[in-house]
Parts: structure tokens; C-alpha cells; sequence
């Protein structure tokens, strides 16, 4: 207890460029943890670009080979995919390196991020009173978690199946697909960072609810709105085919029914605790 009011004591009497020192400190071992994780990852050549990276351009990506069981399974040989038509070039002196740098960057920040959001946590978390600390217990955990679900579902789901599309896309048989490796990391990269972040959508719901700009009433009013925008979101950050605009807005959906879920909890405890504050403050009156 002397060590917790002496912490807070010693917040309190922090100034201005205190502050901006330890925020330093926090970004610079963010950016070392970052740094030294895609050193390792350009150093892992073959594994990080040879398998991870250019996975989805393979037909034996394990996405692939389980539609192609599935196929069997299910008689449709429409799911089986065992052909991607494109090739991938370099048509830049420096296109091959700069992907490699760029590549290993990605991978680095992807693996960091539980670190770097606790880094960032712990700078927040003093500036909190007692009872928003104890709201937000398991913050790190869960962002960390739905940030590489999200990840992994844009990797392994969302990215071989639009790869596929563009791929096998053609306005003529004469046309050959020849995709230059910078459009292909690029739109690799933007896939899974943008599911990893839209997969963020029960903590800002539970920290807007936590907050009182939100209401589980809310949420359920503006549901055909939310429905909408999804959509919209959904056919932005994925290529011009109904199947990825549906595959990444059903478990945004999903994941916007759950934070409704998470606010009417919320909701109940407030009103529990409520209803206890005003049976002790009677007690007391009759006292």
C-alpha cells in the first residue's frame, strides 16, 4: 500500500518534459523490440520470404490444401484450387532488397506488437485512477490476442482467397498476370494489418462503453448503420470480389455483436453496483 502511494506520489510530482522522458524511454524500447525482431526476420531469409511472405502464392499454402480436402470431401471441385496463373517479378534494381527490408519490418512490428502495447499500457496505465485500472485489467492480453487472431485470419484466410481472385482475374486469355513483388507485399501487408486492426472492434466498444459514449441501445439502433459501413470498410481494404468483401465483414459483424454483449455487461454491473451504493447509503440513513 506505502509502495502504491508512493508510485502515485512520485506521478503527481512528475512535470511536463518528466512526462516526455519516460515516454522516451517507452518508444525506445518499443522500437529496439521492434528493430531486433526484424533484424532476426531479414537474417531468417528463406523462412520469413520464402515461406511466410510469398506462402500465398503457392498452391501448396496450407489454406489451399484444405479447401482441396475440403473439395474431396464435399464433391465440389470448384473450392479445390491447384493453379495460380501469375507470376511474380522484380522490375526494379532495388525491388528485390527494399522487399526484403520492408517485408522483415512488417514481420518484426506484426510479432512485436504485444510488447509494444504494454510499453505503451505502462505509460498510460499511472495517468488512470485506481477504479479505470481495475476496468481495464487484461488490456495488454486481449488487444494482443484479437490484434494476431486478426492477423492470422487476414493471412491465412482473407490473403489466399483474394490472391486467387486477382490472380485468375483476366479481361482477356492474351493478357498475362505478371504482378510486380511490390504490389504483391504491398497488398499482402495491407490484408492483414487491416484485419489485425478491424478485429480491434470489442475494445473500443468496451472502452467507449466503459466511458459513456456508447450504450448496448446504442449499438443495437445503429446496427443496419453499423451493417453498412462494415461493408463499405470491408470493400476497401479487400480486392473487387463479393467472397473477400464477405469473408472479412462476417466476423467484424460477429465481433460488433460480441461488443454489444460486452456493453450490456457492462450496463448490469454498473446498475448492480448502483443499486448497492444506494442500499448502503439507506443503511446508513437509518442508522
Amino acid at each position: 500500500m506505502a509502495l502504491d502511494q508512493h508510485q502515485d506520489e512520485e506521478e503527481e510530482g512528475m512535470s511536463f518534459l518528466d512526462h516526455l522522458e519516460a515516454l522516451r524511454f517507452h518508444l525506445l524500447r518499443s522500437i529496439a523490440a521492434i528493430l531486433i525482431l526484424s533484424v532476426l526476420a531479414f537474417i531468417a531469409k528463406p523462412i520469413v520470404f520464402g515461406v511466410v511472405i510469398l506462402g500465398p502464392s503457392k498452391v501448396d499454402f496450407f489454406t489451399y490444401r484444405m479447401l482441396c480436402e475440403l473439395s474431396n470431401y464435399l464433391g465440389i471441385a470448384a473450392l479445390c484450387i491447384d493453379e495460380l496463373p501469375f507470376t511474380i517479378q522484380s522490375r526494379q534494381m532495388t525491388g528485390q532488397f527494399t522487399m526484403h527490408m520492408t517485408s522483415s519490418f512488417m514481420v518484426g512490428f506484426i510479432l512485436a506488437f504485444p510488447y509494444v502495447f504494454w510499453e505503451v499500457w505502462r505509460f498510460i496505465s499511472p495517468g488512470l485512477y485506481d477504479k479505470e485500472k481495475s476496468a481495464a485489467n487484461g488490456a495488454v492480453f486481449f488487444v494482443s490476442l484479437l490484434f494476431l487472431t486478426g492477423a492470422a485470419f487476414g493471412y491465412f484466410v482473407l490473403s489466399p482467397l483474394s490472391i486467387n481472385f486477382l490472380a485468375n482475374y483476366q479481361l482477356d486469355p492474351t493478357i498475362l498476370n505478371e504482378f510486380d513483388i511490390t504490389s504483391y507485399v504491398t497488398t499482402l501487408t495491407m490484408l492483414v494489418l487491416a484485419s489485425a486492426i478491424m478485429f480491434q472492434l470489442p475494445v473500443v466498444i468496451y472502452f467507449l462503453s466503459m466511458s459513456g459514449l456508447v450504450t448496448s441501445k446504442m449499438l443495437k439502433e445503429y446496427r443496419k448503420h453499423s451493417v453498412v459501413v462494415i461493408l463499405i470498410l470491408s470493400a476497401i481494404i479487400t480486392p473487387p470480389d463479393v467472397i473477400s468483401q464477405l469473408l472479412i465483414a462476417m466476423p467484424i459483424l460477429v465481433l460488433y455483436e460480441i461488443g454489444i454483449g460486452i456493453a450490456k455487461r457492462l450496463e448490469k454491473k454498473r446498475s448492480i453496483k448502483r443499486a448497492e451504493e444506494e442500499n448502503e447509503r439507506g443503511s446508513d440513513y437509518a442508522d
